[in-house]
C-alpha cells in the first residue's frame, strides 16, 4: 500500500464495522479494503450487505471486507438486450423442456460457481467457508439461486443475496452456451416486475458494462442500499410472464 493509507483494521466477532468511507483508496494496492476478520455469520452478513460492504478472500486469507468506490451497478430499466441475447431467450421461453427456477438448488449452484473456471484467474474465492455461510444465509432467507434448467439438468445459474429490495448479484456458472446469461435476465425480468430498481455488481467489469452496468459512487450506492432494504421483499418465484418485461425493451445495437 500507499505510505498515506490507513491500517487496516481488525475486528473481533460482533464488533461493527468501521464507516465505509475509511476504506482504502485507488492509490492503495488493494482499493476499496475496508477491514478484516469478524465471522460470517448470517447476522455479520446481513449487517454487511446493508452497509455497502461484502467479504471476498481466497483460501489461506483471513475474511477481508470490501467496499469498493465507485460501485458498479446494473440499473434494471438500463439492461442491454442484444439482439442475439433476445433471439435466445425466446427460444428458451417457448421451449418447454426449458425452465426457470429460484432456490431449488442453491446448494449446487454456489458450488458450481465455485469451481468453475475464471479467465486470467487461479482458484477460487469462493471457498468452503464462504459456501457454509451463503447456504447459512440461503436458509435464513437472504440469498437466492437463479437457476436455468434444460431437459431436467441444470445448466447453468446465479445466486444473489437480497435484503427487503436490495439485490447483490454475487457468482455466475454455466455449463451449457448462454445458460448464465438467461439467468441474469431472470433475474432481470423478476426485479422489473416487482420494481426493483438495481442489481449491485460490485465492482467493474467489461462484461457487466456490456450488459449495461456502469458505476455510481460510493455514498450513493449506500444511499440507495439503505434505501431499498427498508421495503417489503419480493415473492422470489419467477413466472413466464416476467419475460415479456425484457421483451417491450428497445432491443441493443448488435
Amino acid at each position: 500500500m500507499t505510505d498515506d493509507a490507513a491500517p487496516l483494521p481488525w475486528l473481533a466477532s460482533g464488533e461493527p464495522f468501521p464507516p465505509v468511507d475509511s476504506a482504502w483508496g485507488l492509490d492503495a494496492v488493494a482499493p476499496g479494503l475496508l477491514c478484516a476478520g469478524a465471522d460470517l455469520s448470517v447476522g455479520t452478513l446481513q449487517a454487511a450487505y446493508r452497509n455497502g460492504i461484502f467479504p471476498w478472500f481466497s483460501a489461506g486469507q483471513p475474511i477481508l471486507w470490501w467496499s469498493p468506490a465507485p460501485r458498479m451497478v446494473l440499473e434494471v430499466d438500463q439492461f442491454k438486450l442484444s439482439p442475439s441475447l433476445k433471439k435466445t431467450l425466446k427460444k428458451f421461453a417457448s421451449d418447454p423442456a426449458c425452465e426457470i427456477r429460484i432456490d431449488s438448488a442453491f446448494a449446487r449452484v454456489i458450488q458450481s460457481c465455485a469451481s468453475s473456471p475464471r479467465h486470467g484467474a487461479h482458484g477460487t474465492w469462493i471457498v468452503s467457508d464462504m459456501i457454509d455461510a451463503y447456504i447459512a444465509l440461503h436458509q435464513a432467507g437472504f440469498a437466492h439461486s437463479i437457476e436455468t434448467w434444460v431437459k431436467g439438468e441444470l445448466a447453468g445459474g446465479l445466486y444473489c443475496v437480497a435484503i427487503g429490495q436490495s439485490v447483490f448479484g454475487e457468482s455466475m456458472f454455466y455449463r451449457q452456451p448462454d445458460a448464465s446469461k438467461i439467468a441474469l435476465a431472470a433475474l432481470v425480468s423478476l426485479c422489473r416486475h416487482h420494481q426493483i430498481s438495481q442489481i449491485d455488481c460490485q465492482q467493474n467489469t467489461a462484461h457487466l458494462k456490456s450488459l449495461g452496468a456502469h458505476e455510481i459512487s460510493r455514498a450513493e450506492f449506500v444511499k440507495r442500499v439503505d434505501d431499498l432494504s427498508g421495503r417489503p421483499a419480493p415473492d422470489w418465484h419467477f413466472k413466464s410472464l416476467y419475460w415479456q418485461e425484457l421483451f417491450a425493451f428497445n432491443t441493443a445495437p448488435a
